[in-house]
């Protein structure tokens, strides 16, 4: 039986354990190599600062999915901080895929600047202030958990009277954006490269996606 509940302290490392793993075999799998740091940028800082607005999915008492969501960016620091961050704390530079990864990262934005191009970063604007992040175990993929944990989350911003709601994907994962449309989720703005990131060898390009909770 598959069931959506709101975070508990209690459920931290479930969670965590589930990061490292539930993206494998998608375009943003892994970024620069270690769950841990990568926690750090992109789970924990929601757990430490909205803890209300983390949706987990269970199938038979199992966590199978999470989602993290944010009611406005005002409420936590911004990706790059949070990213310099972990840097410092996790001493990623001393990692040498950590190091590899930010040097091709510095390329790849470089090589935009100097061609005039945009590349990945947050969206703020005052129509979708909410954002989340959402991961669901590939064994659960397909039975309702990633809707429900969507659904629950844009009902709870609705009642907060919090007017939109903006994700960011890639464009590589056509799984995902399928299932972002048919929550209502439409493409804002043009695809751009995210630095540093590689699927099958090759460069892939975020995805930002919004809508009303009306």
């Amino acid at each position: 039986m598959l069931t959506v509940r709101t975070y508990r302290s209690g459920d931290r490392v479930a969670v965590r354990e589930l990061f490292a793993f539930a993206g494998r075999g998608s375009p943003t799998e892994s970024l620069w190599g270690d769950p841990v740091s990568e926690a750090a940028v992109y789970l924990d800082p929601y757990l430490d600062a909205v803890p209300g607005s983390v949706w987990l999915a269970e199938r038979d008492d199992r966590l199978v999915g999470y989602l993290v969501g944010c009611p406005s960016s005002d409420l936590m620091p911004g990706e790059d901080a949070r990213l310099a961050s972990a840097i410092r704390q996790h001493r990623l530079l001393r990692n040498p895929a950590a190091r590899r990864f930010f040097a091709r990262s510095v390329r790849d934005m470089a090589v935009a600047k100097l061609r005039g191009r945009r590349t990945a970063g947050e969206l703020h604007d005052e129509r979708w202030p909410a954002h989340l992040h959402i991961n669901v175990a590939e064994t659960a993929r397909g039975s309702g958990a990633a809707e429900g944990l969507m659904r629950h989350f844009l009902s709870q911003l609705k009642e907060q009277d919090v007017p939109g709601c903006y994700l960011q994907t890639v464009v590589e994962n056509d799984r995902a954006v399928r299932f972002f449309r048919r929550m209502g989720f439409t493409p804002h703005g043009e695809a751009v490269p995210v630095p540093g990131v590689r699927y099958r060898g090759k460069p892939v390009h975020q995805l930002t996606m919004v809508r009303s909770t009306g």
